[in-house]
């Protein structure tokens, strides 16, 4: 009953992606994701491409199936996408126009190459770059979001007109809206907001926290934490825009990343890692529309089989 072209594909068992959340999908989290039968995602922004080799290496160590790199356009280091390449089944990119010498570089080292677009232009440019598949982001999405318009119309528009296997992205937290993705011809799901209250996360506690209190409608699309990347709209919780707003502070703590520690700028889209210390009230606590399903911490693998196994069984129903 379920798609297996992405599955086939990326050498995975089940048809879900882990979304590359910066530095909260960890060695653990991707590991744990991949081992479960999904696709293990890591996202390191601003880390150095020797310590995202010796990051690669562990993982490799750590997850029994594949396993992918996510690199975000306005932080790229074309040397992490080289590590990258060389360490991962899966190299993708997100947050501008696909680019076919990116896709070229992965291809020839033996990576596949993928791309998040928002609309049927940007599905269709990525498809013409040469990526083996395409991640389609609703604009239900948590986090760095990059379409205009729901998940439903952009899949259905490029299920339409793209053959490469597509992978929904938006507001999936639950098994009814997974088999829903899978029946609108989605090959996959692309999952990040639940996957942040996981245990093997690398989240800040008070940012899980903040999620298990939060419905859909507590959170809201904004260009407020502009600070390092202007203008770029992110779905985060209502609270942390107020919190982020009125703090005095030009910075709200500081953070490690990959062994290095930093004063986070007030307002920049840093995420509030374990790593952090300082107002996470005042970071941006990105949430998509399935923070309603975010009711408690549990085990990656438990959430891969209540969103796979239960979307299997409603469609078999059906």
């Amino acid at each position: 009953m379920l798609p297996r072209r992405f599955c086939d594909l990326v050498g995975c068992e089940k048809p879900i992606q882990l979304a590359g959340m910066g530095h909260i999908a960890g060695i653990e989290l991707a590991a744990a994701v991949s081992n479960a039968g999904g696709l293990g995602m890591i996202a390191m922004p601003m880390v150095p491409a020797d310590r995202l080799q010796t990051i690669l290496t562990e993982l490799d160590g750590a997850a029994t199936g594949p396993f992918g790199v996510n690199f975000l356009m306005p932080f790229l280091d074309l040397d992490c996408v080289a590590v990258a390449a060389d360490g991962a089944r899966v190299v993708e990119w997100f947050y501008a126009d696909p680019g076919p010498e990116l896709v070229e570089l992965a291809h020839d080292r033996g990576a596949l190459a993928g791309w998040q677009v928002g609309s049927l232009v940007d599905a269709r440019a990525a498809a013409d770059a040469g990526c083996d598949y395409i991640v389609v982001q609703g604009i239900e999405a948590g986090g760095h979001v990059y379409g205009r318009q729901s998940l439903w119309t952009v899949l259905a528009e490029c299920r339409q007109h793209v053959d490469v296997p597509l992978v929904a992205a938006g507001g999936l937290g639950n098994p009814a809206a997974v088999a829903a993705a899978f029946a609108a011809g989605a090959d996959a799901v692309r999952v990040g907001t639940r996957f942040v209250a996981a245990v093997e996360a690398d989240a800040h506690p008070d940012y899980v926290e903040a999620l298990m209190s939060a419905t859909a409608a507590d959170t809201e699309l904004t260009t407020a934490f502009g600070t390092m990347w202007p203008d770029a709209p992110h779905r985060v919780l209502r609270s942390s825009i107020l919190a982020a707003t009125e703090l005095a502070a030009d910075t709200v703590g500081e953070i490690d990343l990959g062994g290095t520690t930093m004063p986070v700028p007030r307002l920049s889209p840093i995420a509030a890692t374990a790593a952090f210390d300082g107002h996470v009230e005042a970071m941006p606590l990105y949430a998509g529309y399935s923070v309603d399903a975010v009711t408690e911490t549990r085990p990656a693998a438990d959430i891969v089989d209540e969103l796979i196994g239960g979307s299997e069984a409603l469609l078999a129903a059906h």
